[in-house]
């Protein structure tokens, strides 16, 4: 069973950025594809991004431009930078591996 643990999640003010990791418990380069998925209030759970080690990726339409994931094999993490952040990204967000792993999340909220 993988394991992942999601960090980085935090209160922020409108426009401003947060960084966050996701660590697994066997090698990333070996999980595939990763995505970063979100449950905002009020909504079912969205897929943020996701992407595989071939390059391809994919962000949802509400984050494009703003959101940025990333691989570090060395850290062993998955990331997501999310910068301008706006009110409607408030959510817990969540790691996933393969389709079928899950983190346990972290909270986002973000407000003035």
């Amino acid at each position: 069973q993988v394991q992942l643990s999601e960090s980085g999640g935090g209160l922020v003010q409108p426009g401003g950025s947060l960084r966050l990791s996701c660590t697994a418990s066997v090698p990333i380069r070996d999980l595939e594809p990763m995505a970063w998925y979100r449950r905002t209030p009020g909504k079912q759970r969205e897929r943020v991004a996701r992407g595989n080690t071939l390059g391809s990726i994919d962000y949802a339409e509400s984050v494009k431009g703003r959101f940025t994931i990333s691989r570090d094999n060395v850290k062993n993490t998955f990331n997501l930078q999310m910068d301008n952040l706006k009110p409607e990204d408030t959510g817990v967000y969540y790691c996933n591996a393969e389709g079928r792993h899950w983190g346990q999340g972290t909270q986002v909220t973000v407000s003035s």
